[in-house]
């Protein structure tokens, strides 16, 4: 049986923890791409498309240093006693394109699916999916010249379940908040993280482990991760932290009520219940009716289910999910993580490219430095907490807006709202973000084989720091319903821009000769797009910071309940 969001609340820190391992094991697996298809490859996957000849050489997975024969059209090699060639590889890549585009076209409807039933649902289907695609790529292992065709549907599946694992895990952290923002970035971090398990993986491999054993391992471990959500996580979406509060739970029985009621609710329900009980007594007066309060009609006195549906959603349903999307702080967001996003993804995909001219073609050189931008990417893990220790920065010390009665000191500026404070922080992140997008765009032009190790570096940090930053700008601006659907619809439409690298691509090696510098010159400007956001985000935030400080210059007319001397209400 689920939980509570009382229970869950109570239980957050386990699940943030394992989340994160989750996260590091189960999401974006597929971005470790490279070492998967050396391993199918030495399994035999698609070799049967590969034509061997009378003489053919035995080529070791660790031999990167290929040589030609003069005369032959095509080159023919062995893997593991398994032939490779260049239709086999395209085949692969094909499967591996389906699974890729899972991973980000995806995200809308598993946003909109999320913020309608909750993550619960969504975290248990992904972690079933992911176990089903390792037992089918360990299935067409056994028989890979009949059952290739499966590691299409594997790929495809272990995409989608990796993807609804990451979605889920972001709406965890609103248990945790003024701390939202920074286990988001932890979130992220460890999805961005993911992409060492397959060279983890591969290590393992190369060890001389079955490569069936360790996916039904690896399978059992996705199981863990089923029967993890299936004791921990509730059915209801996890309330953001202006919507709830989890540290008071009261259940009033003699009143009527059919639910508990935690957090503001309470306050809500307290003033509609006694609103009633004043009109009910009122009426009732002539009648003099018992004064034991539980013998009254408790369904004309108190509320149901219904009201608190109704009277409970706030202002959390006053912005639409269109107007959201049309919001200026939205599109800015959205030109922010198209440029972004196409600058990171066309340097994944020209690297080799890029350090062979670097190297004048040596392999085993360019070797070397695809292994370190590999094992670099755990960086993400650990400095993707930072921005989000940046976008929650000094919230605890700011006015509640909802308290009336704080006054500033004479002489003294008063204290930023959490709703303006939260912007400003946004803007400083971005700011911080941009300038690190900007100098990993110099660090390209440069033609220096030692300097693409800054460039690893940053492009791993600006790869880990941008989908943070937006992500905690979406939690902070928008309401918490529309959170998964936000991100969805900015990494669909980012994710469809960033196809652009392909062409792209296609006129470096073409009429550029291989020669990267006018694409990376043309991405250095195009980088320049991303400050409009905190730009913005700084005058719309000295446009809130005007409005309150006009609104407190206004009387205020204060109406007195009971005769007491304290202002009860305010208009």
């Amino acid at each position: 049986m689920a939980p509570t969001l009382a229970t869950a609340f109570n239980r957050r820190w386990w699940m943030a923890v394992t989340a994160v391992i989750e996260n590091l094991l189960f999401s974006a697996v597929l971005l470790g791409w490279s070492s998967l298809l050396i391993m199918l490859k030495s399994e035999g996957f698609y070799s049967y498309l590969c034509k061997a000849p009378e003489n053919s050489s035995n080529l070791n997975i660790s031999n990167s240093s290929i040589s030609e024969a003069d005369g032959e059209p095509e080159e023919f090699l062995t893997m593991n006693n398994w032939p490779i060639c260049k239709d086999q590889d395209e085949m692969l890549n094909l499967a591996f394109t389906v699974g890729s585009f899972l991973l980000s076209a995806i995200t809308l409807p598993l946003g909109i699916v999320m913020d309608k039933y909750g993550p619960r649902k969504l975290r248990l289907l992904g972690s079933a999916c992911f176990a089903f695609s390792c037992l089918l790529i360990a299935y067409g292992a056994r028989d890979p010249n009949n059952l290739s065709i499966l590691i299409f549907f594997a790929l495809a599946m272990n995409g989608f379940g990796g993807m609804c694992m990451t979605f889920t895990s972001l709406t965890l952290p609103n248990m945790f908040g003024d701390l939202r923002s920074t286990f988001i970035a932890l979130m992220i971090g460890s999805y961005a993280s993911s992409a060492v398990t397959f060279p983890g993986i591969k290590v393992i491999y190369d060890l001389g482990a079955a490569f069936i054993s360790i996916l039904i391992v690896w399978a059992g471990c996705a199981c863990l991760v089923f029967l993890n959500c299936f004791i921990n996580w509730p059915l209801e979406p996890f309330p953001g932290p202006e919507d709830m509060d989890f540290t008071v739970k009261i259940k009033f029985s003699w009143l009527g009520f059919d639910h508990k009621i935690t957090g503001k609710q309470f306050y809500r329900q307290v003033t509609m219940v006694g609103r009633r009980l004043s009109v009910g007594n009122a009426i009732k007066q002539p009648q003099q009716p018992s004064n034991d309060l539980s013998a009254q009609d408790a369904n004309k006195l108190c509320l149901s289910t219904v009201d608190l549906e109704v009277n409970c959603k706030g202002n959390e349903e006053s912005q639409s999910f269109m107007r959201s999307i049309f919001s200026p702080i939205f599109l800015l967001s959205l030109i922010t993580m198209c440029v972004t996003q196409l600058r990171l993804i066309f340097y994944m995909g020209a690297m080799n490219t890029i350090l062979e001219s670097l190297t004048d073609g040596d392999l085993s050189t360019v070797s070397v430095y695809t292994s370190i931008f590999g094992v670099l990417q755990l960086l993400c893990l650990v400095t993707s907490p930072v921005i989000g220790y940046v976008m929650d920065w000094k919230l605890k010390d700011c006015e509640d807006e909802n308290d009336k009665t704080v006054k500033s000191e004479p002489g003294q500026p008063r204290r930023p709202t959490k709703k303006i404070q939260k912007i400003i922080n946004a803007t400083r992140a971005f700011i911080f973000t941009n300038l690190l997008l900007v100098g990993f765009g110099v660090t390209c032009i440069v033609p220096n084989l030692p300097l693409q190790i800054l460039s690893f570096i940053l492009h791993t940090i600006v790869r880990g720091f941008i989908h943070s930053a937006v992500g905690g700008l979406y939690a902070a601006v928008y309401p918490s319903s529309q959170f998964g659907s936000l991100t969805g619809m900015q990494s669909l439409i980012s994710a469809l821009f960033a196809l652009l690298q392909q062409p792209l691509f296609m006129a470096m090696v073409g009429p550029l000769e291989g020669d990267p510098l006018w694409v990376n010159v043309g991405l250095l400007v195009l980088s320049m797009l991303g400050f409009c956001l905190p730009f913005y985000l700084l005058c719309h935030s000295r446009h809130l910071q005007r409005l309150r400080e006009e609104r407190d210059d206004d009387p205020k007319v204060y109406i007195k309940m009971n005769t007491s001397s304290t202002p009860e209400a305010n208009v």
